[in-house]
């Protein structure tokens, strides 16, 4: 196993190897997690991902891997994985990746791979690439090309998954320009309009793009019957659930204990294998994450510790990761290498055991093999 670093993703040069074995249910755990959220790419960069998922217990993951390298991922991690339907990102024509474009992923993924989820990327980036008369047809989560992505895959027998939002230190930030990204609670108008048009099971990835209202959240469940909830973003989760009471994180996640999966959001390539020139860091914030086998492991390791400890455990501590929106937000108080509080929840064995495996289970496999039913 690597031997521990001082690295953003391992800040107090911890044994992730050998906390892994330490969690208060390691045993118990082994081998069951699904982590319904992840991003793997890359032959090496995935070996590496599947020695720190066996680790930390989890036995199979959703992964939204680029259309061209699911053979590539499959190779590797064989039964272990299933694939989420994706835009192709890289296309410079936005219009075409999240239009028609998309429509032809569906279709490949769901024949050719068979993956039963869609993903509706609609986070406030997309107001970036377009501007024009149309816009709203490719911004909106209820505009044209969205609803015609729905309409296919529900037609092929899939399910959606949205990334829906964004931080709040993101807005605070980044989207400064109201006319442009508008507030963050307008960006939930059409995805409350889809949740009614089509009764499929949907998650909202990254504790529903605002892990820092729990009110909010308990709303759209209250809502709607058929949303769940990722644990997904690692750094964004545990940076604002920490910022909760454990009493108010405790009741939030027994109330909702049916109704959230665990994620990571984690993103594997090979280009984090390996050190970058002057020129090439900064070309992939993904890439620039990582320069080393060794880092690369902890930059996945990670994430799984974190969220572990979080809902395992009892007490504060800082958090292992470096967490770079804490400078962004408060510049005089922080620097890249500052981290948030993690919070230990300490939820009980039944409840980690429906957010580990028995909610994906029950409702992502339950899709899969046509036993779904909603809330």
């Amino acid at each position: 196993m690597p031997t521990p670093t001082t690295s953003p993703h391992n800040l107090h040069a911890l044994d992730y190897v050998a906390l892994a074995a330490a969690l208060p249910h390691a045993r118990a755990f082994n081998g069951r997690i699904i982590d319904v959220h992840s991003h793997i790419h890359g032959k090496e960069a995935t070996r590496i991902y599947e020695t720190a998922a066996r680790l930390f217990g989890v036995r199979l993951t959703y992964s939204q891997t680029r259309l061209t390298e699911v053979p590539t991922v499959r190779e590797v991690l064989k039964d272990s994985v299933r694939f989420v339907a994706i835009p192709n990102f890289s296309l410079p024509d936005k219009a075409h990746a999240f239009g028609p474009g998309y429509l032809d992923s569906i279709r490949a993924f769901r024949e050719e791979h068979g993956a039963k989820m869609i993903k509706l990327w609609n986070a406030p980036r997309t107001r970036e690439w377009f501007t024009g008369p149309d816009r709203d047809d490719y911004i909106e989560l209820d505009g044209k090309w969205r609803v015609a992505a729905a309409e296919l895959a529900v037609s092929l027998g899939m399910m959606i998954k949205t990334h829906t939002a964004d931080p709040d230190t993101w807005f605070k930030a980044k989207y400064t320009d109201r006319a442009k990204y508008g507030v963050k609670k307008e960006h939930y108008r059409g995805l409350e309009v889809m949740l009614k048009r089509f009764p499929v099971p949907w998650i909202a990835a990254h504790m529903g793009g605002n892990p820092e209202d729990l009110n909010f959240l308990s709303g759209l469940l209250e809502r709607h019957p058929n949303l769940y909830l990722d644990t997904s973003a690692t750094k964004w989760v545990v940076r604002e659930l920490g910022k909760h009471p454990r009493e108010e994180l405790l009741a939030f996640f027994e109330k909702w204990q049916d109704r959230i999966f665990f994620g990571s959001d984690i993103v594997t390539m090979d280009d984090q294998l390996t050190k970058k020139t002057p020129d090439q860091q900064r070309m992939s914030p993904m890439s620039d994450l990582s320069d080393s086998p060794e880092t690369a492991f902890e930059l996945y390791a990670s994430r799984y510790f974190a969220l572990r400890t979080m809902f395992e455990t009892v007490g504060d501590r800082e958090s292992p990761i470096a967490d770079p929106d804490l400078k962004m937000v408060e510049p005089d108080k922080h620097t890249d290498l500052s981290s948030p509080t993690l919070r230990g929840i300490g939820l009980s064995e039944p409840v980690l055991r429906k957010i580990y495996y028995e909610n994906v289970q029950r409702v992502v496999i339950g899709w899969e093999n046509g036993t779904w039913k909603p809330a």
